[in-house]
C-alpha cells in the first residue's frame, strides 16, 4: 500500500458500563452505592452503638457523634426527580423550635421571660461553634426567613381579624416584606468573588512555586498574616478593581497580596474568606444570615436590606401594639400591657412583639456599625484586623476604629 492511502488506526474508545437511572427515591451515598430514602434507618452501626451506649450511661466518643452526624445528613433526603436530593440538616431545627418555643412562652410571663432571654444566648452559642470550625451553615439563613413568615402568619391570624388594622396598612406591610426578600436575593448574589482563571496577567509556573514556597515560609509568625497562608500587606496607592497590579516579572513583590489558596495576586483591600473559601474584592465580612460573604458587588443591597428589615419590622410592632394593648403608645405598651396574657391570641401576638423587638435591636446594632464603618472608609475586616495589630485608633468608647489607611472621603 502507498503511503498516501494509509488512514490512521483509530483506537477503539473502552465503552463505560451506563449507570440505570434513579427513581425519585433512591439516591447514591457518601459511599457511592445506590441507596433508597425507605431504608435511611437501616444499617447505622454507630446510631446502634450509641443508642447501646446511652441506655447504659456509658458516654459517647466524639469521633461516634460525628459519625452519627455525617450519616444522618448523608441520608436526609427528600424525593425528587432523577433522584433524591440531600437536605441540609442545620434547615431543620429553626422550623420546628421556633413556633414551640414562642407558643410556650406565651403560656405565662415567666416563662416568656426564660423562653425570650435564652433564644439569644442559644444562637450566640451555635454562631461561636460554627464560626470556630470555620463551617459554612444555613442555620441562621433558616432562622431568619422563616421568622418572617412566621411573624407575618401571626399577624394574619391573630392580630388582622381584630379589626384596628386597615387594607392600606395591610398592603404597606406586605410590601415591606416583599421588598426585604427582594433585597436579600440580591444581597446572597455573587459578592465580588475573585476567579483566578479571569485573571488579566497570569504568572508563570516557576513564580507561582516561588510564591507559594515562599508564602507558606513567612506566614507563620508575621503580623500581617491571616490562616490561609497569604500575606496582607497592603499600601493605599494599590487599584482597588485591578486583579493584578504586579509586574509579571517580580515575583518578591507580587508575593505581598499573594493568596496560595486561590492561586492569585490579590486587588487592594481582597480578602481570603476561610469559609467560602475564595477571595472576595473589598471584603468587608462573612455574613451568616446571607450565608455569603458582604463585599464589593453586594455592599449596597446588604445595607438596603438592614434598612427596609428595620423599617419595616418597627412598623409590624406598632401595629400589633396599637392592636393588642390599646389606648397606651408604643413605647409604654411595650413594657406595660395589663391584660394581655388574659388571651392566648394576644399573648402569642405580644410574644411575637418582643421576639421582633430582640431580633430588630441586633440588626440595629450591625445596621449602625456598618454606618459607621462606610462613613470611616473602613471594612469590618480591616477594622478587626486593625484591632489585632493595635494599630487602629479608638474612638467613642471603642465603637469607631479608625484605621487611619485608606481615604475617607468615598465608599
Amino acid at each position: 500500500t502507498q503511503k498516501g492511502s494509509m488512514k490512521p488506526v483509530k483506537k477503539k474508545k473502552t465503552e463505560e458500563p451506563e449507570l440505570e437511572p434513579l427513581c425519585c427515591c433512591e439516591y447514591i451515598d457518601r459511599n457511592g452505592e445506590k441507596n433508597h430514602v425507605a431504608a435511611c434507618l437501616c444499617d447505622c452501626q454507630d446510631l446502634d452503638e450509641g443508642c447501646d451506649r446511652w441506655i447504659t450511661c456509658k458516654s459517647l466518643q466524639p469521633e461516634t457523634c460525628e459519625r452519627i452526624m455525617d450519616t444522618i445528613s448523608d441520608r436526609l433526603r427528600i424525593p425528587w426527580l432523577r433522584g433524591a436530593k440531600k437536605v441540609n440538616i442545620s434547615i431543620i431545627p429553626p422550623l420546628v423550635l421556633l413556633p414551640v418555643f414562642l407558643h410556650v412562652a406565651s403560656w405565662h410571663f415567666l416563662l416568656g421571660v426564660v423562653v425570650l432571654t435564652s433564644l439569644p444566648v442559644l444562637a450566640l452559642w451555635y454562631y461561636y461553634l460554627t464560626h470556630r470550625r470555620k463551617e459554612q451553615t444555613l442555620f441562621f439563613l433558616s432562622l431568619g426567613l422563616f421568622s418572617l413568615g412566621y411573624m407575618y402568619y401571626v399577624f394574619l391570624q391573630e392580630v388582622v381579624p381584630k379589626g384596628r388594622v386597615g387594607p392600606v396598612q395591610l398592603a404597606v406591610l406586605t410590601c415591606g416584606l416583599f421588598l426585604i426578600l427582594l433585597a436579600l436575593y440580591r444581597a446572597k448574589k455573587n459578592p465580588g468573588y475573585l476567579n483566578p482563571a479571569s485573571s488579566d496577567r497570569a504568572l508563570s509556573s516557576s513564580q507561582l512555586e516561588l510564591l507559594n514556597r515562599k508564602g507558606q515560609e513567612k506566614t507563620k509568625g508575621f503580623p500581617g498574616t491571616d490562616t490561609s497562608g497569604s500575606l496582607n500587606n497592603r499600601t493605599a496607592k494599590d487599584d482597588p478593581r485591578g486583579s493584578s497590579r504586579m509586574p509579571a516579572g517580580s515575583p518578591t513583590k507580587a508575593k505581598e497580596d499573594w493568596c496560595a489558596k486561590c492561586q492569585l495576586v490579590r486587588p487592594a483591600r481582597a480578602w481570603h474568606c476561610r469559609i467560602c473559601g475564595i477571595c472576595v474584592r473589598r471584603m468587608d465580612h462573612h455574613c451568616v444570615w446571607i450565608n455569603s460573604c458582604v463585599g464589593e458587588s453586594n455592599h449596597q443591597a446588604f445595607i438596603l436590606a438592614l434598612l427596609i428589615f428595620l423599617l419595616t419590622s418597627v412598623y409590624g410592632i406598632t401595629l400589633t401594639l396599637d392592636t393588642i394593648c390599646r389606648d397606651r403608645s408604643v413605647f409604654t405598651a411595650l413594657f406595660y400591657c395589663p391584660g394581655v396574657y388574659a388571651n392566648y391570641s394576644s399573648a402569642l401576638s405580644f410574644t411575637c412583639v418582643w421576639y421582633s423587638v430582640i431580633i430588630t435591636a441586633g440588626m440595629a446594632y450591625i445596621f449602625l456599625i456598618q454606618l459607621i464603618n462606610i462613613s470611616y472608609n473602613v471594612t469590618e475586616r480591616e477594622v478587626q484586623q486593625a484591632l489585632r495589630q493595635k494599630t487602629g485608633r479608638r474612638l467613642l468608647c471603642g465603637l469607631i476604629v479608625d484605621t487611619g489607611q485608606y481615604n475617607r472621603a468615598h465608599l
